[in-house]
């Protein structure tokens, strides 16, 4: 597992201790292989996360023919970019997700690939309602099947339903309709897997044989499932309380909780423009007390020093400053580059915009080429804004290019490409 910032796992402890003698880290250590396969699929941007989970689950996706030719995965992944393609693949395949049989010429998962793969099926199948609840349960369930249930795997799903249960609990205390509501709905939307958890935790509690750690959290967990289960009865009592203290409008049949739910359900605009003109006097903050008022109104007329009334004048026009010379140098490289760009018609490397003779030349045109299609800039009238509207697109890579130049070392691989 590699370690940012040149620092070695030692590094992190102190000294004499060995980290492997650490039970926690001990066990991270042993599935290194499958964390180094996750670092790998999840370390960079958001899209290109989503660009190799797309690409490594496509290829793990066909089960009758698993091995992949690489003319195969070019007419697969026809609709992605050939660069981005070929360096997804060369990431998985350098990371040991992918491997490359030579005296076949095909390609397949390795075993921590597809253990991640499986992994990632699983969360993204919990992705709709209560996913955490419905991922730990299903977690412990496929555990208690093959009878070996992971004791961290209970905590975490312990954890849950105690929180679970604190909302239900604080619904209850705020004596408030709405959030009594909310909490019931919420309890209704995690029934099914309440309902699991109590039929997975009592096969467990049910094998005399097993771990006693994993007995006592499955005890709590029966614990806690059967206090939830109770809710059911507590919202449905409260609620009808709550109904009975209900006013009735009129003969209307409409009640004080209709009017608020009606309420709830308009936006700010809508609610303001309910109250517009219905107010025909000024309101008087009787909350005021009168004597305070008289004390404050006495110091402000009476002792309160006033400062003497005196005529001022306007001050004088002057002429606006001219521009200093770095500015006056700082719009010329503008109009240069905007002169470069403008002859642009195909596209072109970033080095033949950007390289100039000096480093912050270089740096100055690289700055203003990030502004191309900015909406804000493009309203100054300016020659920045006449660059930025110039119908050219910046696309840059990873890849880092060594430059031959008196001043500038390397330089970000990219082109310009006419829109």
């Amino acid at each position: 597992m590699q370690i940012p910032n040149d620092f070695s796992l030692g590094d992190f402890f102190q000294p004499g201790f060995d980290p492997r003698d650490l039970g926690p880290l001990a066990s991270l250590l042993r599935a290194k292989p499958y964390l180094d396969a996750l670092i790998t699929l999840f370390r960079g941007g958001d899209d290109e996360v989503l660009v190799r989970l797309l690409i490594l689950r496509e290829i793990g996706s066909r089960a009758d023919a698993p091995r992949w030719t690489p003319q195969e995965l070019d007419n697969h992944f026809s609709y992605i970019h050939v660069v981005k393609r070929d360096t997804v693949l060369k990431r998985l395949r350098d990371n040991g997700l992918l491997v490359w049989d030579s005296d076949e010429a095909l390609y397949s998962l390795s075993e921590p690939g597809r253990v991640a793969l499986a992994a990632l099926a699983t969360l993204t199948q919990f992705a709709d309602g209560d996913a955490e609840l419905g991922y730990l349960t299903a977690q412990v369930a496929a555990g208690q099947s093959v009878g070996n249930i992971s004791p961290e795997g209970l905590q975490h799903l312990l954890a849950r339903l105690n929180e679970l249960h604190a909302d239900f609990e604080n619904a209850l205390e705020s004596q408030s309709e709405f959030q009594i509501r909310q909490a019931r709905a919420k309890l209704e939307s995690v029934w099914k897997w309440v309902t699991k958890g109590t039929e997975v935790i009592r096969q467990v509690l049910e094998d005399e044989n097993g771990d006693r750690q994993v007995l006592q959290v499955a005890q709590a967990i029966a614990l806690t499932q059967s206090r939830m289960l109770r809710m059911t009865g507590v919202f449905q009592r409260r609620l009808a309380e709550l109904a009975a203290q209900r006013v009735h409008l009129g003969q209307s049949g409409l009640t004080s909780t209709n009017v608020a739910d009606w309420l709830r359900g308009r936006s700010q605009e809508q609610l303001a423009a309910l109250g517009r003109d219905l107010l025909t006097f000024h309101p008087e903050p009787a909350f005021v007390v009168s004597d305070i008022l008289l004390d404050v109104t006495e110091f402000e007329l009476i002792e309160r020093e006033r400062d003497v009334l005196g005529e001022s004048d306007l001050p004088t026009s002057e002429l606006a400053q001219s521009v200093s010379a770095v500015e006056a140098e700082r719009l010329l490289l503008a109009e240069e580059l905007f002169e470069v760009l403008k002859g642009i018609s195909i596209e072109a490397p970033l080095a033949q915009a950007v390289l100039a003779d000096t480093y912050p030349e270089t740096a100055y045109r690289l700055s203003l080429l990030s502004l191309l299609g900015d909406s804000e800039a493009a309203l100054e009238n300016s020659i920045v804004s006449d660059l930025v509207k110039l119908p050219l697109a910046l696309h840059t890579e990873e890849t880092v290019d060594e430059i031959d130049h008196p001043e500038v070392a390397t330089l970000t691989r990219g082109s310009l490409r006419p829109l």
